[in-house]
Protein backbone atom coordinates (compact mmCIF):
# COMPACT_ATOMS: atom_id res chain seq x y z
CA UNK A 1 0.00 0.00 0.00
CA UNK A 2 1.39 3.12 -0.98
CA UNK A 3 2.17 6.00 1.65
CA UNK A 4 2.03 10.02 0.65
CA UNK A 5 3.82 12.14 2.68
CA UNK A 6 1.30 15.24 3.69
CA UNK A 7 2.49 18.45 2.75
CA UNK A 8 3.39 21.00 5.76
CA UNK A 9 1.09 23.20 6.73
CA UNK A 10 1.78 26.92 5.58
CA UNK A 11 -0.12 29.84 4.69
CA UNK A 12 -2.57 29.57 7.33
CA UNK A 13 -5.41 31.81 8.73
CA UNK A 14 -3.90 34.30 11.13
CA UNK A 15 -6.09 33.20 13.99
CA UNK A 16 -5.29 29.64 13.60
CA UNK A 17 -1.33 30.62 12.92
CA UNK A 18 -1.47 31.97 16.11
CA UNK A 19 -3.15 29.43 17.74
CA UNK A 20 -0.65 26.87 16.88
CA UNK A 21 1.95 28.81 18.41
CA UNK A 22 0.43 29.11 21.09
CA UNK A 23 -0.86 25.54 21.62
CA UNK A 24 3.06 24.31 21.44
CA UNK A 25 4.50 27.08 23.91
CA UNK A 26 4.93 25.31 27.30
CA UNK A 27 3.78 28.16 29.34
CA UNK A 28 1.02 28.81 27.18
CA UNK A 29 -2.70 28.15 28.42
CA UNK A 30 -3.36 25.17 27.01
CA UNK A 31 -4.03 22.19 28.70
CA UNK A 32 -1.50 18.41 28.35
CA UNK A 33 -1.42 15.11 28.98
CA UNK A 34 1.85 13.26 28.54
CA UNK A 35 1.72 10.20 26.08
CA UNK A 36 3.19 7.30 27.34
CA UNK A 37 4.86 4.73 25.17
CA UNK A 38 2.49 1.93 25.82
CA UNK A 39 -0.94 0.60 24.11
CA UNK A 40 -2.98 1.79 26.82
CA UNK A 41 -2.07 5.26 26.78
CA UNK A 42 -4.28 5.72 23.49
CA UNK A 43 -7.30 5.28 26.19
CA UNK A 44 -6.05 7.57 28.41
CA UNK A 45 -5.35 10.52 26.37
CA UNK A 46 -8.99 10.03 25.08
CA UNK A 47 -10.66 10.03 28.53
CA UNK A 48 -8.21 13.63 29.31
CA UNK A 49 -9.77 15.18 26.20
CA UNK A 50 -12.98 13.66 26.90
CA UNK A 51 -12.84 15.55 30.43
CA UNK A 52 -11.79 18.39 29.13
CA UNK A 53 -14.45 19.08 26.80
CA UNK A 54 -16.83 18.27 29.51
CA UNK A 55 -15.30 21.02 31.86
CA UNK A 56 -15.71 23.58 29.02
CA UNK A 57 -18.85 22.40 28.05
CA UNK A 58 -18.36 21.04 24.81
CA UNK A 59 -19.75 17.63 24.96
CA UNK A 60 -21.16 18.00 21.57
CA UNK A 61 -17.87 17.66 19.89
CA UNK A 62 -16.90 14.49 22.82
CA UNK A 63 -17.20 11.51 19.87
CA UNK A 64 -15.25 13.50 16.66
CA UNK A 65 -12.54 15.15 19.32
CA UNK A 66 -11.97 11.18 20.76
CA UNK A 67 -11.94 9.52 17.63
CA UNK A 68 -9.26 12.07 16.06
CA UNK A 69 -7.52 11.84 19.29
CA UNK A 70 -7.36 8.14 19.33
CA UNK A 71 -5.84 8.36 15.83
CA UNK A 72 -3.46 10.94 16.20
CA UNK A 73 -2.01 9.47 19.21
CA UNK A 74 -1.71 6.01 17.58
CA UNK A 75 -0.26 7.38 14.74
CA UNK A 76 2.29 9.29 17.20
CA UNK A 77 3.25 5.85 19.12
CA UNK A 78 3.43 3.65 16.02
CA UNK A 79 5.40 5.89 13.11
CA UNK A 80 7.06 8.84 15.32
CA UNK A 81 10.04 6.38 16.14
CA UNK A 82 12.29 7.34 19.01
CA UNK A 83 15.38 4.93 21.11
CA UNK A 84 13.99 1.63 22.43
CA UNK A 85 14.24 1.48 26.31
CA UNK A 86 16.37 -1.29 27.18
CA UNK A 87 18.81 -2.32 29.79
CA UNK A 88 19.09 -1.98 33.11
CA UNK A 89 18.14 1.59 32.65
CA UNK A 90 14.40 2.35 33.39
CA UNK A 91 13.69 6.09 32.30
CA UNK A 92 10.40 7.72 34.89
CA UNK A 93 8.43 9.91 33.20
CA UNK A 94 6.22 12.35 34.76
CA UNK A 95 2.37 11.69 33.80
CA UNK A 96 0.29 15.17 33.76
CA UNK A 97 -3.60 15.06 33.08
CA UNK A 98 -6.60 12.99 33.80
CA UNK A 99 -6.93 11.89 37.41
CA UNK A 100 -3.50 11.62 37.48
CA UNK A 101 -3.21 15.51 38.12
CA UNK A 102 -0.53 15.55 41.11
CA UNK A 103 2.11 14.34 38.40
CA UNK A 104 2.81 10.78 39.64
CA UNK A 105 5.70 9.04 37.88
CA UNK A 106 5.60 5.72 36.16
CA UNK A 107 7.68 3.24 34.72
CA UNK A 108 7.90 2.72 30.74
CA UNK A 109 9.72 -0.35 29.55
CA UNK A 110 9.24 -2.14 27.11
CA UNK A 111 10.36 -6.09 25.35
CA UNK A 112 12.05 -6.53 22.22
CA UNK A 113 8.55 -7.79 21.32
CA UNK A 114 6.67 -4.82 21.94
CA UNK A 115 5.37 -2.84 19.14
CA UNK A 116 5.52 0.23 20.77
CA UNK A 117 9.23 -0.09 21.86
CA UNK A 118 10.69 2.47 20.11
CA UNK A 119 8.25 4.80 20.50
CA UNK A 120 9.78 8.10 22.14
CA UNK A 121 8.67 8.96 25.32
CA UNK A 122 8.56 12.85 24.42
CA UNK A 123 4.62 12.36 23.06
CA UNK A 124 2.31 14.87 24.58
CA UNK A 125 -1.20 15.80 23.58
CA UNK A 126 -2.22 19.47 24.15
CA UNK A 127 -5.80 21.34 23.61
CA UNK A 128 -6.48 25.07 23.15
CA UNK A 129 -10.00 26.11 23.60
CA UNK A 130 -11.39 29.64 22.65
CA UNK A 131 -14.79 29.85 21.78
CA UNK A 132 -15.95 28.30 19.46
CA UNK A 133 -12.75 27.01 18.67
CA UNK A 134 -10.94 23.65 19.94
CA UNK A 135 -7.44 23.31 18.67
CA UNK A 136 -5.84 19.70 19.19
CA UNK A 137 -2.44 18.90 18.76
CA UNK A 138 -0.13 15.78 19.40
CA UNK A 139 3.96 16.76 19.72
CA UNK A 140 6.40 14.42 19.20
CA UNK A 141 10.21 14.32 18.51
CA UNK A 142 10.08 13.11 15.26
CA UNK A 143 10.03 15.51 12.28
CA UNK A 144 8.86 13.22 9.44
CA UNK A 145 5.57 13.82 7.84
CA UNK A 146 2.91 12.01 8.68
CA UNK A 147 2.18 9.60 5.53
CA UNK A 148 -1.76 9.01 4.36
CA UNK A 149 -1.93 5.87 2.63
CA UNK A 150 -4.67 4.74 0.31
CA UNK A 151 -7.36 3.17 1.58
CA UNK A 152 -7.59 -0.19 1.13
CA UNK A 153 -10.81 -2.02 2.49
CA UNK A 154 -9.12 -5.40 3.34
CA UNK A 155 -6.48 -3.75 5.70
CA UNK A 156 -6.69 -3.14 9.58
CA UNK A 157 -4.97 -0.33 9.42
CA UNK A 158 -4.17 2.80 7.18
CA UNK A 159 -7.23 4.78 7.73
CA UNK A 160 -6.24 6.89 10.78
CA UNK A 161 -5.81 10.61 8.34
CA UNK A 162 -8.43 9.74 5.91
CA UNK A 163 -10.42 9.92 9.33
CA UNK A 164 -9.15 13.53 11.21
CA UNK A 165 -10.01 14.62 8.01
CA UNK A 166 -13.25 13.51 7.81
CA UNK A 167 -13.91 14.61 11.51
CA UNK A 168 -12.12 17.69 12.07
CA UNK A 169 -12.49 21.44 10.02
CA UNK A 170 -9.26 21.19 9.44
CA UNK A 171 -6.04 19.53 10.19
CA UNK A 172 -2.28 19.32 9.27
CA UNK A 173 1.27 19.11 10.74
CA UNK A 174 3.83 21.87 11.46
CA UNK A 175 7.50 21.27 11.90
CA UNK A 176 9.19 22.01 15.36
CA UNK A 177 12.67 22.62 16.71
CA UNK A 178 12.43 18.72 18.21
CA UNK A 179 10.03 17.09 16.08
CA UNK A 180 6.52 18.28 14.48
CA UNK A 181 2.67 18.67 15.80
CA UNK A 182 0.42 17.29 13.98
CA UNK A 183 -3.47 19.82 14.74
CA UNK A 184 -6.64 18.72 14.33
CA UNK A 185 -9.31 22.18 14.54
CA UNK A 186 -12.80 21.57 15.40
CA UNK A 187 -15.74 24.12 15.88
CA UNK A 188 -18.64 24.44 19.13
CA UNK A 189 -21.06 25.69 17.11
Amino acid sequence: MQATPVPESCDLPPRLARGLRVLVEPAAPAVSFTVLPEPESVTEARHFAVSRLDGWGCGALTDDVALVISELVTNALRHSGGPSVHGPHVPQIPRQGGRDTAGTIRSAVHGAGDPLGSAPAAIRLRMLYEAPWLLCGIMDASPAAPRRKEPDYIAETGRGLHLVDSFSIRWGWCGLPQGKVVWALFRTS
